[in-house]
């Protein structure tokens, strides 16, 4: 600390502490004070010393003020709000001891490393959004909301907001002079750059512009002026996120542009519900187990279009030859079984590892869900690396698409008339394979720029992944019940068990149990996912502008939404009580306390369940499409 050892503030403030506190450096300087790393002698323990410089604390306003708003902040124990152990004085000095975080700011992550991806960014906008919540609630706002004032907890992450130091009570009005601006410009609210009355909306405006920095690296508005930087908040929309930002989800950036909208009232009601907001977007960063991790491996799945590869140029040099000496049984047989070895290996492998997969209780539907989240991040990552708009690679890939398939097309034409059919054949193959290969290159990029699904997502959610997983099955015995089961699954394959563990003609005179707790797990699977997609369309309903035309219809939408959401989860409640209720008779029954009747009841309320929700999440869909109605 060279710098700050021949600092006349830094020594003279340590000689009035010596004995309490021993200095060790400046952190740094901001708003209307100075903050020094120190060790609390008595407590042995760092902390941080927020000092009110003796030029300003000779202004007896600005010492009380000083004095007041740091006892305000003292006031504030939250998780994600750094705290104010005291406010002291020492001769000419006033400071505040807080505790001293380990880490970096939000701003110091950004320049050291980059925009942050947007899961990280969700994860600190939600814990700042709660922090403000509690202390707009104790009626604090914070007016100074940026980048510099968000700690990243080292080791944790945890985002923790600090310097209130301008932070002054809703209801002490009178404290700021008229006209008077406190803050940072460049992450001003309107009404707080033109100093007007403003409540915790506010620092919500101030959080989006964080957002936004954080993603990009830049900030919405920018001037040469603080007045211009000013005038730009007061009249300027600003940029929409998912057009500067790349690889954002929809709910980040929806909750970021809502946050940056001039009116306070189309912004968010309080912190809570932009972290309710920030939610959907946030559980999509769920943990893929390692089971299904190794499955969907992307190298092992490239290893299974090997043989497909090894074959093409085997099958173009056995139709070349039969070209030249003609077509004949042996090279017929010979093309039928390279295309089987190409099909048949790589679904034997599928089924084997498919097999293996079941019994450590996985299935089809976890596989295509890790693919979902895997593919997300390659999304992120394509993003970022190419940006929204078709990328010269993509470009070059469909070229060679378009390429192949004409040389395919020109050669089989060519051999039809007679030319050379021996040479144009293979090439024609040949163009065929590198236009295809382009093809599906090209589309999957495409695919990844617009946000589309995934197709081996779908391949495995759908019917050709059921039947692997069904052939897989075949004399598969007990199936292990993973920890991070979904409630309804673990039930179900629990009471399968037990089920499995019957003799035979037990097993037969209580029928098709097994049928009916796949049926119940699929309906309770089903009516979990539309409770999940139904927040997500109540986040983008409620996001949705409120201009005057359409508020009403706005809110009919969000009402008819949360009754539909209740709908789903009541009904999910249900389900997964009736197959609790299939569990337990089937314990008794196997302890000697139950009856096969008792089993045959339940069966029938359950099927009767089933259908009914059927038709509830068919409704649900109705629901849907008025939403997507213009």
């Amino acid at each position: 600390m060279a710098d700050s050892a021949i600092d006349p503030l830094f020594l003279s403030f340590q000689a009035a502490v010596a004995g309490r506190y021993s200095l060790d450096r400046e952190l740094g300087r901001g708003g209307m004070g100075v903050v020094y790393l120190a060790r609390d002698v008595r407590l042995d323990r760092h902390v941080a010393i927020k000092l009110l410089p003796p030029s300003l604390a000779a202004h007896q306003d600005l010492r009380e003020r000083f004095i007041r708003e740091a006892r305000t902040a003292g006031r504030l124990s939250h998780p994600y709000i750094v705290p104010i152990h005291s406010v002291d004085e020492a001769g000419d000095f006033v400071f505040y001891v807080m505790a001293y975080v380990d880490g970096e700011t939000v701003a110091e992550r950004v320049a050291a490393r980059g925009p942050m991806p947007s899961h990280e960014v969700t994860r600190i906008l939600r814990e700042v959004s709660w922090a403000l919540a509690y202390a707009h609630a104790q009626g604090v706002i914070h007016r100074d909301v940026k980048p510099a004032n968000i700690l990243l907890e080292r080791g944790s992450g945890r985002a923790m907001v600090t310097d209130f130091g301008i932070a002054r009570l809703v209801q002490t009005g009178g404290q700021t002079a008229v006209g008077e601006v406190l803050g940072t410009p460049e992450y001003m609210s309107p009404e707080q750059a033109a100093a007007e009355p403003m409540d915790g909306r506010s620092d919500l405006y101030a959080l989006g512009i964080v957002g936004f920095f954080a993603l990009t690296g830049t900030l919405p508005f920018t001037a040469p002026t603080v007045q211009g930087v000013l005038v730009q908040h007061l009249t300027k929309p600003a940029p929409l996120v998912s057009a500067v930002a790349r690889g954002t989800t929809a709910q980040l950036s929806g909750a970021i542009d809502r946050c940056l909208q001039k009116d306070p009232a189309a912004r968010f009601e309080n912190g809570e519900a932009l972290a309710d907001a920030l939610a959907p977007s946030l559980e999509k960063r769920t943990e893929v187990p390692v089971a299904i991790r190794v499955f969907t491996d992307r190298r092992r799945m490239v290893a299974l279009v090997l043989p497909l590869s090894f074959s093409a140029p085997a099958l173009a040099t056995l139709v070349g030859h039969a070209a030249k000496s003609g077509f004949t049984v042996m090279s017929a047989l010979g093309a039928l079984g390279l295309v089987s070895v190409a099909l048949l290996i790589p679904t034997a492998v599928l089924i084997a590892r498919m097999r293996s997969l079941l019994r450590h209780g996985y299935g089809p539907e976890d596989v295509a869900a890790g693919i979902d989240v895997s593919y997300e991040r390659r999304r992120e990552e394509f993003l970022f690396n190419f940006g929204p708009e078709q990328s010269r690679r993509e470009r070059m890939f469909r070229m060679a698409s378009i390429v192949g398939i004409a040389v395919a097309g020109g050669a089989a034409i060519a051999a039809i008339a007679g030319v050379s059919a021996k040479v144009l054949v293979p090439i024609g193959v040949m163009g065929g394979y590198f236009g295809l290969l382009g093809t599906i290159i090209s589309k999957k990029m495409g695919r990844l720029r617009k946000g589309s699904s995934s197709l081996l997502s779908r391949f495995w959610s759908g019917a050709p992944g059921q039947m692997l997983a069904k052939v897989a099955s075949y004399k598969l015995g007990r199936r292990a019940v993973a920890a991070n089961r979904a409630t309804e699954l673990a039930i179900a394959m629990s009471a399968e068990a037990i089920y499995e563990s019957f003799p035979k003609e037990t097993r037969q005179s209580l029928g098709d149990v097994p049928g009916v707790l796949r049926a119940l797990e699929a309906q309770a699977r089903a009516a979990r996912a539309r409770v999940a997609e139904l927040d997500v369309a109540l986040v983008e309903a409620q996001r949705q502008s409120s201009v005057a035309a359409s508020t009403a219809r706005k809110d009919s939408l969000v009402a008819d939404l949360q009754q539909e959401r209740e709908k789903a989860e009541s009904r999910l409640s249900q389900i997964v009580t009736a197959l609790e209720n299939l569990r337990l008779d089937l314990l008794r029954l196997h302890a000697g306390a139950g009856n096969a009747e008792g089993i045959t009841r339940d069966i029938l309320a359950a099927t009767a369940l089933g259908d009914e929700a059927d038709r509830l999440l068919a409704g649900v869909r109705e629901v849907e499409e008025t939403l997507k109605t213009p």
